[in-house]
């Protein structure tokens, strides 16, 4: 009964968001604001900056400017942002102790960005009884329910943000909402509104990027690769748009150009992901021993992480998996205990797989599937764990609802893919 109650309320809220973002944005057939309006905007940073030479006493654009740290980091990976914003919102806290619900807001940002989601949640409401219509307070607690797969709180609170105030942030929380849910029109739908209203090029391209990968993510090559570029015009050099578009060359046979892309990525920025990409391309290319470096490097560098207290994440669980490490079923385990969402049922699923456990495997890979989530790589770990069951129907229909969901989902699953199809007939 709950479960069905859930249904009827996510079947309620889409539509209750449909009416919302209709009613409050105008048409697009027009230039989307965010082109102009980036060009024009002022870096929140040294807005605040400057401010603050002039009243350095000021709480809120102390926590403001706590907040531009955090923005900034996401975009550009520059963990020292992550230091400085800590900085700044405890000045604001040392100014104004009580009553400041801008750097508890800020303090949930960071929380969230540094993947400690309890934590986030704390302060997003700790703001929010202060201020009960602070939209990025909501926001901070959105992200929060999300990652700790508590939906049926989540996607309420998403209304009320929309509602409260329809700008770039809240129709993109939106757009994922319904990416969760399976319905990729409404979230494509939801994040071109956050992109007609994105106010400077971060927010912009952030936009272009989401839209990029949910065109990809349906086989829709050329869209994605218009979203990316036009996202890199608007943020040049930018690491997942530069990326996204490596993916794009590579889903279209063009493997060295996309080995070349990422390498080109690399001299800019460590990321993990982005390391074990490439090794997989490399491997695909016929060049095993280079794809096999990478590799250990991208093993090293997310064991740096954790050495670090960084928290285990879906993509170093799986890549585990992958390689067959030791550590990778309690690396799930621990996964799933710390923020027991979809993504981390999904790792979990494989992990279990990879021990030989696929009857405990199923029921997590159940789990991640649950909200009808278009996943091509959550519907080949299902289909691969009921080919070891044996089930080799219900296998069939998985693996090929992972293909035709988007054909290049993973240089290195998708021939797996095909070859598990073939063994079963």
């Amino acid at each position: 009964m709950r479960r069905l109650a859930t249904i009827i309320a996510v079947s309620v809220l889409g539509l209750a968001l449909v009416i919302a973002a209709g009613a409050l944005l105008a048409p697009w057939d027009r230039e989307p604001a965010s082109s102009g309006a980036a060009a024009r905007a002022t870096d929140p940073v040294t807005a605040a900056e400057r401010r603050l030479e002039r009243l350095p006493d000021d709480w809120k654009t102390w926590a403001e400017l706590g907040m531009a740290y955090v923005q900034r980091a996401r975009t550009t990976g520059e963990s020292a942002d992550y230091v400085r914003a800590r900085r700044a919102l405890d000045r604001s806290l040392a100014i104004r102790p009580r009553d400041n619900a801008f750097a508890l807001t800020g303090q949930g940002a960071l929380a969230a960005a540094l993947h400690d989601f309890p934590a986030a949640l704390r302060h997003g409401r700790a703001a929010l009884a202060m201020d009960p219509y602070r939209a990025a307070a909501l926001g901070v607690v959105v992200d929060a329910l999300i990652e700790l797969g508590r939906y049926d709180e989540a996607f309420p609170t998403v209304q009320r943000m929309v509602d409260l105030c329809p700008d770039a942030a809240s129709y993109a929380r939106a757009s994922y909402a319904w990416e969760l849910r399976g319905d990729i029109g409404r979230a494509t739908d939801a994040m071109r509104r956050a992109l007609d209203a994105a106010p400077d090029a971060a927010d912009g391209a952030f936009a272009r990027l989401h839209l990029g990968q949910l065109a990809a993510g349906t086989g829709d090559l050329d869209t994605a690769a218009e979203h990316f570029t036009e996202g890199l015009r608007l943020l040049p050099g930018h690491p997942p748009l530069r990326a996204g578009l490596a993916r794009v060359r590579a889903a279209r046979g063009d493997t060295a150009g996309a080995i070349a892309d990422f390498r080109a990525i690399l001299t800019t920025t460590l990321e993990p992901a982005y390391v074990a990409e490439l090794g997989d391309l490399l491997i695909a290319s016929g060049r095993p021993a280079e794809g096999a470096r990478e590799h250990a490097r991208a093993r090293q560098a997310w064991a740096d992480e954790a050495a670090n207290g960084h928290p285990p994440e879906p993509e170093p669980v799986l890549f585990a998996v992958d390689q067959r490490e030791p550590i990778a079923l309690d690396a799930a385990r621990r996964l799933y205990d710390r923020q027991p969402g979809i993504a981390a049922a999904d790792a979990l699923a494989w992990a279990l797989r990879g021990a030989g456990r696929p009857s405990e495997a199923l029921r997590h890979a159940d789990e991640a599937l649950r909200l009808g989530t278009r996943s091509p790589l959550g519907h080949y770990h299902r289909g691969m764990i009921l080919a070891d069951l044996g089930r080799r129907d219900a296998a069939r229909a998985e693996l090929s609802t992972a293909l035709r969901l988007d054909p290049h989902f993973s240089v290195r699953h998708v021939p797996l893919a095909r070859a598990a199809l073939a063994r079963l007939g």
